[in-house]
This record gives C-alpha cells, structure tokens and sequence, in this order.
C-alpha cells in the first residue's frame, strides 16, 4: 500500500461566454488542465453565435491565473468567478 496525501483543494465555478466555433469547448478543457485545474461539473447552451458555459473546477492554484488564461483565447468573450469554496481531496 502506498501512503496518501491530504492535498487542500478549492472548487470554483467560472461562467464563460465564447463564440460558436469549431474547436472552441477542446480549447477551452485545454487550458483548464494545462493550468492544473479538473473539471467536476460543465453545462452548456448554445445562445445564438455564442456559447455560455458554466464550469465548476477544482484546484490548488490561482483561479485568477485561469482565467486570465482563459481571456487569452480568441473565441472568449467574457469569464467571471461567481463562486469559490473549499473542498479536501486524498489522492
């Protein structure tokens, strides 16, 4: 048996409008696991040319540096926080 770690996480929810494009949701789960993040819960709805995705990660670093990352993509046109909270996680 290996020894398990106690890692602190925090589950935030981010709401994300982007333009309807080809790619753009693989883009998107893209830089959410690039910059450390799982997602736990993504719903989605197709409104008009544009997406509004709401997802719910978890994660130890700096949701503020997600979503500047998340900014940075071409089919993004808007991301907010709206909610944050601690969760433990063993792994």
């Amino acid at each position: 048996m290996s020894p398990q770690a106690d890692t602190s996480m925090t589950s935030y929810t981010v709401n994300c409008r982007m333009n309807q494009e080809a790619a753009a949701l693989e883009r998107l789960c893209q830089v959410v696991r690039v910059r450390g993040f799982k997602i736990s819960r993504m719903t989605m709805e197709s409104a008009g040319a544009h997406l509004d995705i709401a997802l719910t990660v978890e994660g130890s670093r700096s949701v503020s540096m997600l979503q500047s990352q998340l900014e940075k993509l071409h089919t993004v046109a808007e991301v907010a926080v709206v909610q944050a909270k601690g969760v433990r996680a063993v792994s």
